[in-house]
């Protein structure tokens, strides 16, 4: 079966906790400490697989989930990394964040990837904490959960020609007439549900050409087949509308192409300059040969040339397959000239947001992303990992936030799912200062957060 849009889940794994543990060794009585640190968990990557050119094997599959990364141990043994989670998707996917709308990644080529959630970071085991005068540290951090994020998949066939047109002008035909594909033909409208592919040779020249179901007056506002298979056409460089020769007069024949134009520019202003070439179909029946000297000359009124065929018996399919390879030739050597000989890409420095919201019922929310992960990977029940949390929250500017929205003591603060009574943790730490290490390994989190 043929699906060209589904919704998915997918959660990366989980960081592993470090290990909070001392040398105990014969004759080693002052051994330190020795606890490792977690493994980074697994991430998941949208991948372009060729093999695959539909999306139904999602259907009934909507949750994936990346492996967890394994918790330190002692003798400073780190914890595995968590195995990346790779989904195929047709080459042609476009990958959107179903709940902002926000576009992921635009997978053209096979073998493209995009990350579309991120593996949580491996805690610290207790070896990053200790220094000359803290040398039995009893903080191991726990580990960052992974990301998780509902997405949008939606497949946009990639062809170099469309084949466009209403309901039973002949589409399907003409693509088993010039390929090797063999579509569901029949003499009733909408006999094709889904787009069909095929390649052609032109005179040692070959492209692919996309049948794309029939579209009727209100498809660029979902009626009919409407948005379903209008979006295959976006990637097509040049057009050819098959027009119905044996549908009524001169002017009943002008007036379903105009149908079709106007949906095609109502549903993308871009559409309208697209390169287009008309086929006037069914010549092999009475009735189009009659009309057919009246459609060409109204035709050439409007400036637009059409090319006469019948695609059930090959008449006149030739000189319109040769015509569309000179215009899908002119097509490419112009979009290769527009290409720029470097691209540069500028990524704009990472601003992480923080916002304090006061809450009607009483309390403070933190909106901040690196509080949340120090909040998350914190153990609460350690004091001196508590401790440590208030010189991070210090650092990355939470408690003058606070301090400025007019927290006191009792207040409650939620940051995450976690929510903390001011007073014990605002309170300026003492204790320690941040060791060195532990500076490097905010700096390493925070970068992995752009």
């Amino acid at each position: 079966m043929f699906r060209d849009q589904v919704k998915i889940f997918v959660l990366a794994g989980a960081g592993g906790a470090g290990s909070l543990h001392f040398r105990r060794e014969k004759f080693v009585p002052k051994g330190g400490p020795d606890g490792g640190d977690g493994g980074r968990g697994g991430s998941v990557y949208a991948v372009a697989d060729s093999s695959h050119n539909t999306l139904h094997h999602y259907v009934f599959h909507h949750h994936h989930r990346a492996k967890a990364g394994g918790d330190g141990s002692m003798r400073r043994r780190h914890g595995s990394a968590g195995d990346d989670l790779l989904l195929p998707v047709p080459v042609g996917t476009v990958i959107h964040d179903a709940d902002t709308g926000t576009v992921l990644g635009d997978l053209t080529e096979p073998g493209q990837r995009v990350l579309v959630a991120r593996g949580g970071r491996g805690g610290l085991g207790n070896t990053h904490f200790a220094t000359a005068t803290y040398q039995a540290p009893h903080i191991a951090e726990k580990g960052e959960p992974g990301e998780e994020r509902s997405l949008l998949l939606e497949l946009k066939l990639i062809a170099d020609v469309g084949i466009a047109g209403l309901p039973n002008a002949g589409k399907s035909t003409l693509l088993a007439s010039v390929t090797a594909a063999r579509p569901k033909i029949a003499d009733y409208p909408f006999t094709t549900l889904t787009p069909n592919l095929g390649v052609t040779v032109v005179d040692d020249y070959s492209f692919v050409l996309a049948d794309i179901p029939g579209l009727i007056e209100g498809a660029h506002e979902g009626l009919g087949l409407g948005h379903e298979f209008l979006r295959h056409i976006e990637r097509t460089s040049v057009l050819i509308h098959v027009v119905d020769g044996s549908a009524g007069t001169a002017t009943q024949i002008l007036s379903s192409i105009g149908v079709v134009d106007a949906e095609l520019a109502l549903y993308s202003e871009e559409l309208q300059s697209r390169p287009k070439v008309i086929a006037v179909n069914k010549m092999d029946v009475p009735s189009a040969r009659e009309q057919w000297p009246a459609v060409l000359a109204a035709l050439a009124e409007r400036s637009l040339s059409a090319y006469p065929i019948s695609a059930a018996t090959g008449e006149g399919v030739q000189p319109l397959m040769r015509q569309v390879r000179r215009i899908l030739e002119e097509e490419r050597e112009r979009q290769t000239a527009l290409l720029p000989e470097t691209e540069t890409v500028i990524v704009p420095p990472h601003v992480d947001e923080l916002r304090i919201e006061r809450l009607r019922g009483g309390g403070f929310r933190v909106h901040n992303r690196q509080a949340i992960r120090a909040v998350t990977m914190t153990d609460m029940a350690s004091e001196e990992a508590l401790v440590r949390l208030q010189a991070l929250l210090r650092r990355f500017g939470v408690t003058q936030a606070l301090e400025r929205a007019g927290v006191t003591d009792g207040d409650t603060v939620f940051i995450g799912d976690t929510d903390l009574v001011w007073g014990n943790v605002a309170e300026e730490p003492t204790s320690r200062r941040l060791t060195r290490r532990e500076r490097m390994a905010l700096r390493s989190a925070d970068d992995s957060l752009t």
